[in-house]
């Protein structure tokens, strides 16, 4: 058989460069350190390996979005605790000032720290994130969720909050608004009296307490108001907002009395006049604005208390301040532990987002990532593969017949 020269330098150019090919394939395999260089090396790991990329990146944004959740919630919790000291501060403050010991003078010295944690609260619930949004106005973060006009705090945010996904089914509440915290109670706060501002006499109360919580009238608002400085009725608030007699003419004798109705204990002391009121109700039908409650303590405390009425009307507003400033204390605190629950819960989901990961990251490795010491082997063996083929080509090239001759 007759084998031309040019057929001789095609099959060997032919055979160095599939060996040139081979070898430089294995050699992008150990640079890269991937198997699958090209989809063409295995269509079907590279075709699962676009999947499983696609939910490790998925994942990954979850992550990045935990971390976010876990920064605006860190920074409610410690506004709330912030919070929540200037409440128990203010509590011990307005107990200071309930001592008949103290002057006019003295009281308002105690206002003015008072008025000092007010503001103080205030620019609290104003507090803004890194990011110059405002923590607790709902989905109007853009300015302040609290104003002061004529002397009254607004809230001007919205009821809602503001929710950030952190895995694909959970959707997490990142902030609380205003309202909840600042002007709302908890349920089974109990119940909060009040004396009416307009009573003449010098009546003041304490409790209300329970004592039958399985009474068929527990749960209703109630009110005594005086016929006479020795004689008073009670009325309980129908559906409409009006009120309606149950008890009249019943005796007081001019310096104590006990009120028993709906399964509570009022206790009253002092002298009444005629018109004298005084209102019990469960804690949400009650002021439940921690500001008002501020409000109502610094203005008994900056004015004088010089008769019997006016310091009557000054125990009754502070005992209901407390009892106020005791219901927003234990608001603020459950709203702070569903805040602690929300950051305990984001350190599970991370935990499980980490094995996920792992998970993902192992089945990825499995689909593309290359053997070394496979490819290595390979590397030596499409060297030598190579090497022969240009030594073959090299020693052909000068080969013919006329040597032989």
């Amino acid at each position: 058989m007759r084998i031309s020269s040019v057929t001789m330098f095609e099959q060997s150019v032919s055979s160095m460069n599939r060996q040139q090919g081979e070898f430089l394939k294995v050699s992008q395999q150990i640079a890269s350190g991937r198997r699958v260089v090209n989809p063409s090396d295995d269509p079907q790991a590279a075709s699962r390996a676009v999947g499983v990329d696609q939910a490790r990146a998925v994942t990954q944004q979850y992550a990045d979005s935990r971390v976010s959740a876990r920064n605006s919630l860190a920074q409610g919790e410690s506004v709330l605790n912030s919070v929540s000291d200037a409440i128990t501060s203010a509590k011990t403050l307005l107990v200071q000032a309930a001592s008949d010991t103290l002057s006019d003078v003295d009281r308002q010295s105690v206002a003015a720290e008072l008025r000092g944690i007010y503001e103080t609260v205030l620019g609290q619930a104003n507090a803004t994130d890194g990011n110059g949004r405002y923590l607790f106005g709902g989905y109007q973060d853009s300015s302040a969720p609290f104003v002061r006009a004529n002397d009254v705090i607004d809230y001007v945010g919205d009821s809602n909050t503001r929710e950030q996904r952190i895995d694909a089914s959970r959707l997490m509440k990142v902030s609380d608004n205003g309202k909840t915290i600042f002007q709302s109670v908890p349920s089974g706060a109990g119940y909060v009296a009040e004396a009416d501002p307009g009573n003449a006499g010098s009546v003041t109360f304490s409790g209300p307490q329970v004592i039958d919580n399985e009474d068929a009238d527990y749960g209703e608002a109630f009110r005594v108001i005086f016929t006479s400085d020795t004689d008073y009725d009670i009325e309980k608030k129908n559906s409409t907002g009006g009120w309606d007699a149950l008890t009249s003419g019943n005796p007081y004798n001019g310096e104590s009395g006990i009120v028993e109705i709906g399964g509570l204990r009022l206790e009253l002391k002092g002298e009444a006049v005629t018109g004298d009121r005084v209102e019990f109700a469960p804690a949400d039908e009650m002021n439940t604005d921690l500001f008002r409650s501020f409000e109502k303590a610094l203005g008994v405390l900056e004015s004088p208390a010089e008769t019997e009425g006016e310091k009557a009307a000054l125990r009754n507003t502070l005992n209901t301040a407390m009892r106020e400033f005791d219901n927003s204390l234990d608001n603020v605190l459950t709203t702070r532990a569903s805040v602690g629950a929300r950051l305990n819960e984001l350190d599970v989901v991370d935990s499980v987002g980490g094995n996920r990961m792992l998970n993902y990251e192992q089945t990825l490795s499995n689909l593309v990532d290359l053997d070394y010491a496979q490819a290595i082997s390979d590397y030596s063996l499409r060297q030598v593969g190579l090497q022969a083929s240009q030594k073959t080509f090299a020693d052909m090239k000068g080969m013919s017949l006329f040597n032989y001759l």
